[in-house]
């Protein structure tokens, strides 16, 4: 006899969502994560009194009430909403670009006079095949050198006409001085940090969490006590890399606990090539903040080796090949796949939280909701 329903491997965003879905359809789950601790690359803890990130910024948003709904059970968000800032040479500029960041580069004042400008200095290409025919067919070669090159590069490690274009077409661009970096109705930062949303969600009778624990080392053992596998990690990996290995970006942090305040915003982009990191997020700024001590993080890029953490998917044409062949093997051996590392998708959290809701409506026809409210952990 099974103990679990569901063995879900990987405590981040997707598996918490579904664990918790799964619970309250009446499953018994169990929960691995190898990190020792809760909520993936989301997790947030104190330092110096400030609720830090640390596997790099999390900024929540999006459109969809039942994504917003089902979070706000779990934690309350504030009103933050994020206006990008970059540093290039000695100037700060408004990102993402917009009206305001033309002012600052070329003086122009009005949305008519921002589309004769970007008009002129468009590069003209009927089917931009890469992320820097694309982005150079959208605002030319002057905002491409100041905003995309270097940091594109720096990011992904590689030059950007060997990029896809959708890394770029989710930054938006406007010819108005609305410069919020996301426009989605519903945006926000948990109060009190992600790891305590994550902690009321897992809070369940039917939710066994066990941290520290290797799905490979243990595989058989944990596989055998559970009816299906919810797999969230490499897909290669899973699969003993038999098809080969894809391709990830990883990153490395270096954290900075200072006097006063750094840099009055939460995150600000580096985008010269020269520098090597591509951004520093002060993390206080998340939460309106007006403490002594502050906490910045300098994010490094950096290639992704097996014994590193994969962040960013490198979807190309042929990763994307390549990623088919194990998604169709997965699909014969009756693994549910979600999450960025699993199915191989540069998602947004709002996303994540989609697709386990989504897996979970098809594992257990829509089953409504419980309408109570969580109890809330301390």
């Amino acid at each position: 006899m099974r103990r679990y329903d569901y063995l879900v491997v990987g405590c981040g965003m997707f598996g918490a969502v579904f664990a918790r879905r799964a619970a309250e359809a009446g499953r018994r789950v169990r929960v691995i994560d190898k990190r020792p601790h809760i909520a993936g690359n989301c997790y947030s803890e104190q330092i110096a009194g400030v609720e830090v990130h640390r596997y790099g910024p999390h900024i929540f948003h999006t459109d969809n009430p039942r994504v917003w709904q089902f979070l706000n059970r779990f934690t309350e968000f504030n009103n933050y909403t994020h206006h990008g800032r970059v540093r290039h040479g000695n100037r700060v500029w408004s990102f993402p670009i917009n009206l305001m960041t033309l002012a600052q580069l070329w003086g122009i004042r009005t949305p008519a006079e921002a589309e004769r400008k970007l008009h002129e200095v468009r590069v003209p290409c009927e089917k931009p095949q890469n992320l820097q025919e694309w982005i150079l067919s959208q605002v030319g070669e002057e905002l491409y050198e100041i905003f995309v090159r270097g940091y594109t590069t720096k990011q992904w490690g590689r030059d950007p006409a060997e990029l896809p274009p959708s890394i770029i077409r989710r930054i938006p661009i406007r010819q108005t001085y609305d410069d919020r970096y996301f426009a989605d109705r519903f945006q926000g930062v948990p109060i009190g940090g992600y790891t305590h949303m994550f902690a009321n969600m897992l809070d369940h009778d039917a939710i066994d969490v066990e941290l520290g624990v290797d799905y490979f080392e243990h595989a058989g053992e944990l596989e055998g006590d559970a009816e299906r596998v919810v797999y969230t990690g490499k897909i290669d990996e899973y699969f003993g890399y038999r098809f080969g290995e894809l391709e990830y970006r990883s990153l490395r942090f270096e954290n900075e606990v200072l006097e006063g305040d750094f840099q009055g915003t939460a995150i600000v982009n580096y985008t010269e090539a020269a520098v090597p990191f591509t951004r520093i997020t002060e993390h206080k700024h998340f939460e309106f903040q007006t403490s002594r001590q502050t906490v910045i993080t300098r994010e490094y890029p950096a290639a992704c080796d097996r014994g590193q953490v994969p962040y960013y998917p490198i979807r190309d044409a042929a990763n994307a090949a390549l990623y088919e062949r194990y998604r169709a093997e997965a699909g014969r051996s009756g693994l549910l796949l979600g999450g960025r590392l699993a199915t191989y998708q540069y998602y947004d959290m709002h996303q994540v939280v989609a697709q386990a809701l989504t897996l979970a409506d098809k594992e257990f026809q829509r089953e409504d909701l419980p309408v109570h409210p969580p109890r809330l952990a301390a």
